[in-house]
């Protein structure tokens, strides 16, 4: 088989350049909004260029089209590519012995010395007692420390490998959608976008048990809760769960997030007849909402919710304050007025992302190998002549402490002769 075309791909400059274009294609999808309706696009980009151009080259939704999956299979061949063609022969060549046995190839290193004879056992049993492993030819000494460090490119490879499959089946795969649910409903997943041709959307029914608001002491929201069940086909409840911001339920591949709420309206008893009324913000005002209660000769009453504890601000039509009135408190004026219940609904966002397992296994393979790679590879030469030993040494990196460890092993001759 030929390899040829294999070879062109352990190029450095071609990693690059694709590690380049991936994050120009990672850029331009994250300001762009992804999965938006053409709507959307036509209202926001209709001044930018033709907005059918920029649906056309998939823009809104890069992280599925064919050039950006493409730039990461070339990316995931490089890769492979380097690994077989580069890191295993220099790995190969690294747990190999390689002998000097010639005074003169001494000369050419860096670290270099010659010592008295007497000391060679004592340079032995130094390398052992270092952790070097040690491989003896005759006259002729080669001793390794470290050998796992030259593993740390392989394995950064591997976990990059990782990281661009588990990219691809969460890009091909997966899928998310937005919800809207009022309190005490059972829904399915029906909202779904960035939909890929290979997502499978599970039709499992959620049920919405309760939604609440925890505020802090001067009435701003701090936190919003949902508690939340999934149910099977049967209608049994399967987990249970109260979400929040932040504090996500996980039922499988699925996970469901809380993101927004809202107030839609309310109901209340008149004249013991229960009526559901709609509740809308009140003007540009942050957290407050209002509703009209019509009565009989266009009179009512207009309410005003300053939080979803219950309490309302009630006025009559001439827009004079009447008093306030919480939630099951009776007002009497020409009828008897009693609110019963808020009826809030809660934005969820549910996503499935089949890859993200492997993709949390890819950075915890580059975390390890981040630590492997500060493993130094050590290797000693000594050439038991027949008047000096010929002792030498070289490493890869912290090129200070092997210049330490090389004072130690040549001062070994200067004990001997105390």
């Amino acid at each position: 088989m030929n390899f040829s075309v294999f070879r062109y791909f352990t190029s450095l400059k071609l990693a690059i350049s694709l590690l380049l274009i991936i994050a120009l294609f990672s850029i331009i999808g994250t300001v762009i909004e992804q999965g938006q309706s053409v709507e959307f696009y036509k209202i926001n980009y209709a001044n930018t260029f033709y907005w059918s151009i920029f649906l056309t080259l998939g823009l809104d939704h890069v992280y599925q089209t064919w050039w950006y999956i493409t730039s990461l299979i070339l990316l995931g061949i490089c890769l492979i590519s380097c690994t077989f063609f580069q890191q295993f022969p220099t790995l190969k060549i690294a747990r190999r012995c390689f002998f000097q046995s010639k005074p003169r190839q001494f000369k050419k290193q860096k670290l270099t010395s010659s010592i008295n004879k007497q000391s060679f056992l004592d340079l032995l049993k130094f390398l052992q007692n270092t952790g070097h492993t040690i491989f003896q030819q005759n006259i002729k000494i080669y001793a390794y420390k470290g050998i796992l460090g030259r593993f740390a490119p392989i394995i950064v490879h591997v976990s990059l490998l990782l990281i661009l499959s588990g990219s691809m089946i969460a890009a091909l795969g997966g899928f998310s959608s937005q919800e809207l649910i009022t309190k005490g409903e059972i829904f399915h997943i029906q909202n779904t976008n960035n939909v890929s041709i290979f997502s499978e959307v599970p039709d499992i029914p959620l049920r919405m048990n309760d939604f609440w608001i925890e505020y802090t002491k001067e009435d701003q929201v701090k936190q919003f809760y949902s508690d939340l069940s999934v149910l099977s086909s049967q209608g049994n409840e399967l987990i249970r769960k109260t979400i929040s911001v932040n504090f996500p339920l996980h039922f499988k591949s699925l996970t469901i997030y809380q993101t927004d709420w809202n107030v839609i309206g309310l109901r209340c008893k008149i004249e013991n007849q229960i009526y559901q009324l709609p509740l809308g913000p009140f003007t540009n005002a942050k957290n407050l909402w209002s509703s009209w209660i019509p009565f009989v000769n266009d009179t009512g009453l207009f309410l005003i919710l300053k939080n979803l504890e219950g309490n309302f601000l009630v006025y009559n039509t001439l827009g004079n304050f009447i008093g306030e009135i919480n939630i099951n408190e009776i007002l009497l004026l020409d009828k008897s007025f009693q609110i019963i219940e808020i009826i809030t609904e809660t934005g969820l966002q549910i996503k499935a992302d089949p890859g993200i397992k492997i993709i949390y296994s890819g950075f915890g393979m580059l975390m390890i190998s981040t630590l492997i790679s500060y493993i130094s590879y050590t290797q000693f030469w000594i050439l038991n002549a027949q008047k000096k030993i010929f002792v030498s040494a070289e490493t890869n990196r912290a090129q200070l402490n092997l210049r330490l460890l090389f004072l130690k092993f040549i001062s070994l001759e200067n004990e001997n002769q105390r």
